[in-house]
């Protein structure tokens, strides 16, 4: 991108004020063709419910123009203007590209809402919007109920002689007399998020997740899982860890967190149950779901809307090897082990060379056992430093919910450039321990079909990389052997057989092998029916957003929530907003009416 003026010598506050002026006036008199006009041609803009009441990238000034004639007669944005008590306007580079970047606020018919907005020269040296953010902050007169607006009902009072707050927190939390607005399935990091979001808007909310004790789902997991990303993007919603947390928290410690969590945010959650089965009634609007608690009891809620927040590790997958019913040793999935102890001295083999692949390879032989991995197809390696330099914007200096305001600013064709760059960047750095793997016959990737890293594997499927605290070091020096699935004949009693007739002894088989998209957990709790109609969950749409994440589905009252700490702490908003919206009726739900003909941008923009 060539620009004939030089973005320093622009004053970045004049700058954005004089692009949000004109683009004020543009859709204040209902004209999207005017205020598309103010946009890069290839520009883009997201919604995040402000608008469109979902999560939308339109791209290019035609797509931009027809989203602005379909909503601007309803939204009235009115009063845009640089965000006061945030980072100022500045000039940066982003994928690539210098900008100027600002941090704005707006108000439409419905609420307040805050936005970001890049600034470039187009060919004739004006500046337009390479990216506008749009996002809902709060619906006005339902804001959430934090800070001055703090609730001071009765389960807050003093009543001497009555129940007190535990016993109004027992009550809310047992369902007798009444059903939750909204049931959360998983009460992991996703579970927990939304609920607390929904809790602040007054949405009666019930989390069930099958473990004894909330957080669980981590500390039940490898007894050496440590968290591969830095603390200070890991927070949760309105709860920010302690400042004595470490850099990398420890799986325990996270899971004592989330059960403190839980209690700090007055969630109503069942441990101990499952859901057993659901079906939608599209008269009522209400789901019907049994529930099947740890005394072996059951029970029948009735919620609007049901959230799978099972993310994407829900149900394993097993492997279908040839000949691995022969196999003589211990088969399990890496989701089952614990500590490598047992196998001291003993010979073993770790199908899948992801995160938990090698993390239970070098627990294994750390713990004296004799470890062999079986790759199974290329994997994307990078050190534990480089893997960091992907959050480098939260290190610039702005406030957290700045930053997460900045990072959901990436429409994806801006996110696959600026991915593109830090994988070329990280690959050059990791360059010896790379060489190292290669030599060793480790088969690599850069993140394909584009080269666009970790990260993008991660949005796009769940899974396929690796960072490096270790184990590739032993790769690399043959502490752990290495084989390809490929040269795998089958499995035999006493191990594998290699087709070359070579035979590796093993004792234990650990498939690290991940997880069914969350598509079949629905189809395993509500069938067929409905889990045809949503279709895949997670990986990217057609559109460039997540599919069927925090946003309304083609099956109505149903909704996703999933993927790391930062993901929680930013999308479980919005994803609450929108249940908000349809509580107060300000919002129609989709109807399986609706869905039959298509959920398009423009059916679920509605």
């Amino acid at each position: 991108m060539t620009h004939p003026i030089d973005l320093a010598d622009i004053d970045p506050n004049t700058a954005t004020a004089a692009w949000l002026q004109a683009f004020q006036s543009a859709v204040s008199r209902n004209d999207s063709a005017a205020a598309a006009a103010l946009f890069l041609p290839g520009g883009h803009w997201r919604d995040l419910v402000s608008f469109t009441w979902h999560i939308l990238t339109m791209n290019g000034t035609s797509e931009i123009a027809a989203a602005l004639d379909r909503t601007l007669p309803d939204v009235r944005p009115s009063n845009f203007r640089i965000a006061p008590n945030r980072i100022a306007p500045r000039l940066v580079t982003r994928a690539g590209t210098q900008t100027i970047e600002a941090l704005i606020a707006f108000e439409t018919a419905t609420g307040r809402a805050s936005g970001v907005l890049r600034l470039v020269p187009d060919a004739a040296g004006n500046l337009v919007a390479w990216v506008l953010l749009t996002a809902l902050d709060e619906i006005k007169d339902h804001e959430e109920r934090i800070g001055p607006r703090v609730a001071t009902g009765q389960a807050y009072s003093r009543e001497f002689g009555g129940p007190n707050w535990l016993d109004y927190r027992q009550k809310a939390a047992a369902y007798q007399d009444h059903d939750p607005v909204a049931i959360v399935i998983g009460g992991g990091q996703a579970g927990l998020g939304i609920a607390a979001c929904l809790g602040q808007l007054g949405i009666d909310t019930l989390v069930i997740d099958r473990h004894e004790r909330v957080g669980d789902a981590w500390r039940k997991r490898y007894h050496s899982l440590t968290l591969h990303n830095e603390v200070h993007i890991n927070h949760l919603p309105y709860m920010p860890f302690p400042p004595n947390t470490p850099v990398f928290i420890p799986k325990d410690k996270l899971a004592n967190w989330f059960e403190s969590y839980a209690d700090a945010m007055e969630l109503n959650f069942w441990t101990g149950t499952e859901l057993k089965t659901g079906t939608f009634d599209e008269t009522t609007g209400r789901w019907e779901v049994s529930l099947r608690r740890q005394d072996g009891s059951e029970r029948t809620l009735r919620p609007r809307h049901l959230i799978f927040a099972t993310g994407v590790s829900a149900i394993p997958i097993r492997p279908d090897a040839p000949g691995l019913d022969e196999f003589a040793g211990t088969v399990m999935h890496s989701g089952q082990y614990a500590t490598g102890h047992a196998w001291k001295g003993r010979k073993a083999l770790v199908m899948g060379t992801g995160n938990s692949g090698h993390d239970v390879a070098q627990d294994l032989q750390a713990s004296g056992a004799d470890v062999t991995m079986i790759q199974r197809s290329t994997t994307l390696i990078v050190s534990l430093t480089q893997a960091q330099k992907v959050y480098d914007m939260y290190k610039e200096g702005p406030a957290l919910a700045d930053c997460d305001l900045l990072a959901t600013a990436v429409p994806y064709p801006v996110l696959v450039k600026s991915y593109q760059i830090s994988t070329a960047a990280s690959q050059a750095a990791d360059k010896e321990l790379l060489d190292g793997l290669a030599a060793r016959g480790f088969r690599l990737d850069k993140g394909p079909p584009d080269d666009t890293g970790f990260q993008m594997k991660y949005l796009r499927r769940g899974g396929g990389y690796y960072f490096n605290v270790g184990c590739s070091d032993l790769i690399v020096d043959g502490s752990i052997g290495l084989i390809q699935y490929s040269d795998i004949d089958r499995f035999v009693p006493e191990g594998v057989q290699m087709k070359d007739g070579r035979i590796f002894e093993a004792e234990l088989l650990v498939a690290a092998t991940g997880y069914k998209n969350q598509q079949e957990v629905v189809r395993l709790y509500l069938g067929d029916e409905i889990a045809d109609r949503i279709g895949p969950v997670w990986g990217y749409d057609e559109g460039g957003e997540e599919r069927n994440m925090w946003r309304r589905t083609a099956q109505p009252g149903l909704w996703f929530t999933a993927g790391g700490l930062p993901h929680v702490r930013i999308y479980s908003k919005y994803l609450a907003l929108q249940i908000k919206a349809i509580e107060e009726g300000l919002l129609a739900p989709v109807t399986t009416e609706s869905a039959r003909i298509g959920a398009s941008k423009e059916l679920l923009d509605t």
